[in-house]
């Protein structure tokens, strides 16, 4: 497990996972379409999948390797991974920013309408990665990947989540899933904290990950704040906020909306209770599927438009998703 209270990167954490899941499951084999070094795709002290004289200074190559270069071909890497799933028994993924999923989706479609488990690596997940600018930073890709059936799609809010949901996806035999990483560092959160859960809850796809507490106590919450990926960080600092103001929040970690629905109706009423119509959800994307989730009433904290070219947190700042509207939107459905 990763130490609480560091901070860290969700592509660097899965970058770890993945070097650690590699050492007990040899079957497990990819890369990256060219952008290795920004998605941590590459199983370290791996050789490379090519003939032995392709090898470099860089890498060491052999026709066992187990670290694929697709070269700059998001649409390739992703159908070679559906056709290394398909003809063998072994288990390939790929990465790419989640920007150039756009390329990918013909295959992506593919695999979930086949039922193939590939494994799709998406980084630099929203207006988080910055100064690249518009064209790089995902908007509305999060809610168009969620719409093909038969596809899982998992954001990640800590370290801790990563790890669950790279075993969530390794578990899978039937459809493929795709991991959405952040490129900024992210809090690792201290679960031993009153209230808080453990991560596992990541593998239900939707959790308690901090319940509402009133004068030391958990209490049933006056508000509920649902986010995913680097904006968790942002509900647990409003429910610190909100405290303060005597307004007893939850904070739900909502990493994937495909693994919470196929949870059975209790659990997810315990996690969403209907008659807490109280909600707020923050997302750094678009709106489009936050509505079911809060209700009529509720709040939604969103991305409706193209991003900037700035620093994360002027972007954050700037386009309102922060700690302050998150407070904002709570008090205000609250009352």
């Amino acid at each position: 497990m990763f130490e609480a209270g560091t901070s860290l990167a969700t592509r660097a954490a899965s970058g770890k996972v993945i070097n650690s899941i590699a050492e007990v499951l040899p079957e497990l084999w990819g890369g990256s379409a060219d952008l290795a070094g920004s998605n941590n795709t590459t199983i370290n002290d791996a050789a490379s999948f090519a003939p032995a004289e392709r090898s470099t200074d860089a890498w060491a190559a052999n026709p066992y390797g187990r670290v694929l270069h697709f070269g700059i071909r998001e649409h390739a890497a992703a159908a070679i991974t559906n056709g290394i799933v398909l003809g063998s028994p072994t288990r390939a993924f790929n990465g790419t920013f989640l920007i150039f999923s756009d390329y990918q989706r013909p295959a992506i479609r593919l695999a979930a309408l086949m039922g193939v488990p590939s494994i799709f690596v998406w980084t630099h997940d929203s207006i988080g990665l910055g100064e690249d600018g518009p064209t790089h930073q995902p908007v509305e890709h999060l809610a168009s990947l969620r719409a093909i059936p038969n596809l899982d799609v998992v954001r990640p809010g800590d370290a801790n989540e990563v790890s669950y949901a790279w075993q969530g996806m390794l578990q899978l035999k039937t459809n493929p899933a795709g991991i959405v990483l952040s490129r900024q560092n992210l809090a690792v959160f201290d679960r031993t904290a009153p209230g808080f859960r453990g991560a596992e809850g990541t593998l239900k796809g939707g959790y308690i990950l901090a319940e509402a507490m009133r004068g030391g106590a958990e209490v049933t919450p006056d508000v509920i704040l649902i986010a995913t990926g680097s904006e968790v960080e942002l509900a647990v600092q409003a429910r610190e906020e909100l405290a303060q103001k005597d307004i007893a929040a939850r904070v739900v970690s909502l990493p994937s909306k495909e693994w919470f629905a196929k949870q059975d109706a209790a659990y997810r009423e315990e996690v969403l209770p209907a008659a807490v119509t109280a909600r707020v959800s923050v997302e750094a994307g678009v709106a489009m599927g936050w509505r079911e989730f809060v209700g009529a009433q509720g709040e939604i904290i969103s991305l409706d438009h193209f991003g900037a070219s700035a620093d994360y947190k002027t972007l954050y700042r700037e386009f309102g998703i922060t700690t302050g509207a998150v407070v904002a939107a709570a008090e205000k459905v609250a009352k």
